[in-house]
């Protein structure tokens, strides 16, 4: 019977959705965000430094030094991850031109010009002649009005998380119209003789033209507010993606995929992650000015409080693996795939056990999660433990990297210990069950065949 159930949705489901996740615009997309990631990582440390006098006695040297230079320490950030969405747009116009066999850098250039085009700068009025006379009489006022810069300015709010879907359709647009060009021949061909990147850069110049026109055209001399119009139709999903029912949906998703060889994080991701980072960077943002956090569910809460060792929350199954194996495969498992887990890296156990289409071990891959989403979910909602502002490197340990995560919070640290210990509980009676197995088929391998 389980054989049937998983030759059908093999067949009506693993394929469709493999071919799904290596779509080229979603795949440019994935590329693009991924690229990012170092970004978000580094800066987010920037954050964490920012605001440890927190966790500190305030008579503390390094506290008040900190605390003295807090602006300047979160200028990387602001730099960084505040206007994540300028990176990711380079990404995924590299990654999408490229994925056409066009010139990625190319790619790259014109979609992050297509993109910077949709946010009009502002020209700020200058001090009319009553604040001019008040200034005469008020040097407090006279200094700040020395200091407010005059010319045009570019907002930088669009250009950080509210700015993203924006970005990727720009991206998209800039891309097909460079592709257009290319493959119509609407483009200025150079002679032979000419260097390549000298030959790219002049065939560049008619998708250039265009993108130009289009976006200035829409944008600056119509008056289209894209950035409010893509905004309204996006925050519904955005507000969608922060509740329960969607972290239940995602967990649940992606341990099934994984049950039928579907890489179930890859193909997640790749729809879900655009709206993550928005998510993370609003409460990175709160954050950084002192404002309460208003998110439960970015990335870095699925990393470490459901999916700690990797997907399905196998780090209960590599510690069973590792210290109540009988079975000789077990034991020789368990210690290979132990310490890969312990770094949230679960392939060795994946395909090594194997979990996939396993009728034993896939029960609790898949309710493993979706019971630490609950209680992490209760947990956050009730205040028990901060709510992730900060985005640190996956492969830390899951207690270090939830502390981290959740601007030093111990009781996140704590959280994700007594998640680990219920991880291994739920895994207990399946494992017995699996290793019971194993050792039957190692002690009457005629028996077992």
């Amino acid at each position: 019977m389980f054989d049937k159930i998983a030759a059908f949705l093999d067949k009506n489901l693993s394929t469709p959705m493999a071919k799904l996740s290596e779509q080229r615009h979603l795949r440019a997309i994935r590329d693009g965000i991924i690229a990012t990631l170092p970004i978000v990582v580094v800066s987010s440390l920037f954050l964490v430094i920012a605001f440890l006098p927190n966790q500190m006695p305030a008579s503390w040297g390094i506290a008040q030094f900190i605390k003295a230079n807090a602006g300047r320490i979160l200028l990387p950030y602001r730099m960084a991850m505040y206007i994540m969405t300028l990176y990711a747009v380079f990404g995924i116009g590299f990654s999408l031109a490229k994925s056409y066999d066009l010139d990625g850098l190319s790619g790259a250039i014109l979609s992050e010009l297509a993109f910077l085009l949709t946010v009009v700068p502002t020209s700020l009025p200058e001090a009319s002649e009553e604040i001019q006379n008040l200034a005469a009489n008020n040097q407090a006022l006279a200094d700040y009005i020395k200091a407010v810069p005059s010319g045009w300015h570019l907002g930088m709010s669009y250009i950080g998380s509210d700015g993203m879907f924006v970005g990727i359709i720009s991206a998209f647009i800039a891309v097909e119209i460079y592709r257009f060009t290319q493959k119509s021949g609407f483009k200025i061909r150079m002679p032979e003789q000419v260097p390549p990147s000298v030959a790219r850069s002049f065939e560049a110049l008619t998708p250039t033209v265009i993108i130009l026109i289009l976006f200035s055209t829409v944008t600056m001399w119509l008056g289209i507010r894209v950035h409010d119009i893509i905004g309204a139709v996006i925050r519904p999903i955005v507000t969608v993606a922060d509740t329960l029912p969607s972290v239940l949906l995602l967990t649940f998703l992606d341990s099934f995929f994984w049950c039928f060889g579907i890489h179930g994080s890859s193909v997640v991701g790749s729809v879900t992650r655009p709206i993550w980072l928005m998510l993370l960077e609003q409460n990175s943002n709160a954050f950084a000015v002192g404002s309460a956090i208003p998110n439960i569910a970015p990335e870095p809460f699925y990393q470490w409080f459901i999916y700690i060792g990797g997907s399905g929350t196998t780090i209960g199954l590599a510690i069973l693996l590792l210290l109540k194996s009988r079975s000789q495969y077990g034991k020789t498992l368990g210690k290979v795939a132990f310490v890969p887990a312990l770094f949230n890296i679960n392939e060795p156990m994946i395909f090594g056990c194997p979990i996939i289409l396993n009728p034993v071990l896939l029960i609790p891959f898949v309710l493993n999660p979706i019971i630490c989403a609950v209680i992490a979910w209760i947990a956050t909602e009730l205040g028990l433990v901060n709510r992730v502002v900060a985005s640190v490197p996956w492969t830390l340990p899951g207690p270090i990297g939830a502390f981290l995560a959740t601007n030093g919070d111990i009781r996140a640290l704590i959280l994700n210990v007594l998640l680990i210990i219920l991880s291994v509980l739920v895994y207990l009676p399946f494992f017995n069950k699996y290793d019971a197995d194993l050792k039957k088929q190692e002690e009457s391998p005629e028996a077992a065949a």
